[in-house]
């Protein structure tokens, strides 16, 4: 359902970590300004100033873009500076290579996170709030005001068209046509993907930001989950806008799967706070599952193979990454996607 488009939007402000961008940053930042809803700024958070083309932003308004070093990066830390610099009420985190499908992207992301909660459900959640606002006097999230409320709403990622079967499955697993709204209530049933949430495309209510105190500065990867945890146990609510739809796919190898699964399970070992209480891993076996059923019913057999060690390989990296304290710094450094978030461990 699309807006009346009478009805005045608060300021959105945009941010893009950037890193050796190419021409799909120049047809994102295109599209951004073909959208229904404008975006009031477009801030560009460039690691290298070498490495950047400044051509992909010409004739693009409302454009700024800063520099950093490669050392001062963080996924977590780069993001929550860049919305320290921005005023608008609505924050919409991007990356370089989510390229929105249509012109209503941010229309539909603002509908969502300005849908009403049930009023039921609405009225436990502030209940419970309150309730334990009442128990933790001195806790730094004491008194969240948007209790009952969607405060992070997230796209849905399409297949780029040279997306791979496997890759292909993955997203109609992790993105289905459903709109949803996530709450403590989800815990029980959903286990750790009551918290999914990818900044890909994510756009955050700045008051709820504010309020739990944004991303986690130092992030190997899951800012986005962590917060998303944040929003959960405090009572508020995250949502899946189906309809809001970016074209983000990768073609990763057993190799490069082990290393993101790595950085996977070190985020997950550093953040038990997060982690510790959910299921996790049956969510892997559940899908690994799906995907053989899936292509054996459509005569693709030959593709199992391929997706037992992709699984593996994923597998594999996630358990290390669990463990690595446990491992010597050398060989944390070679099983991991980002070596330089360990230059700040030693």
């Amino acid at each position: 359902m699309r807006m009346n488009m009478q009805k005045t939007v608060p300021e959105i402000d945009i941010v893009i970590p950037v890193y050796r961008p190419d021409e799909r940053l120049h047809r994102l930042l295109l599209l951004l300004q073909q959208q229904t809803i404008k975006p009031s700024r477009i801030l560009l958070v460039n690691t290298e100033e070498a490495l950047y083309d400044p051509a992909l932003a010409d004739g693009i308004g409302g454009v700024e873009v800063i520099h950093i070093r490669k050392s001062e990066f963080d996924h977590g830390g780069t993001r929550h500076m860049a919305a320290g610099r921005l005023q608008g009420a609505f924050l919409l985190f991007l990356t370089q290579d989510a390229v929105p499908a249509d012109t209503h992207l941010i229309e539909e992301l603002y509908r969502m996170i300005e849908t009403p909660l049930p009023e039921k459900l609405a009225e436990r959640l502030k209940k419970r709030a309150a309730e334990k606002d009442g128990e933790a006097a001195q806790s730094k999230e004491r008194g969240f005001r948007d209790a009952g409320k969607i405060c992070v709403a997230y796209a849905c990622q399409l297949p780029a068209a040279d997306c791979g079967e496997l890759e292909r499955f993955t997203r109609s697993f992790n993105y289905g046509s459903k709109e949803r709204i996530k709450t403590v209530e989800d815990l029980p049933k959903l286990g750790i993907k009551t918290f999914f949430c990818s900044d890909v495309c994510a756009l955050y209510r700045r008051s709820s930001y504010e309020q739990l105190g944004g991303f986690v500065r130092h992030a190997i990867f899951n800012e986005d989950m962590i917060f998303a945890s944040k929003v959960i146990r405090n009572f508020g609510a995250v949502g899946y806008c189906a309809q809001a739809k970016v074209i983000h796919s990768h073609n990763y190898s057993g190799r490069q799967q082990f290393h993101r699964n790595f950085d996977l399970g070190v985020s997950q070992a550093e953040h038990p706070e997060v982690f510790a209480s959910v299921r996790s891993e049956s969510e892997g076996i559940k899908m690994v599952k799906q995907s053989a059923a899936y292509f054996w019913k459509q005569g693709k057999g030959y593709l199992i193979p391929k997706l037992i060690w992709q699984s593996g390989c994923k597998y594999l990296g996630y358990r290390l990454g669990k463990k690595y304290q446990k491992l010597p710094m050398w060989l944390v450094k070679r099983c991991t996607m980002s070596p330089g978030y360990w230059e700040h461990e030693e």
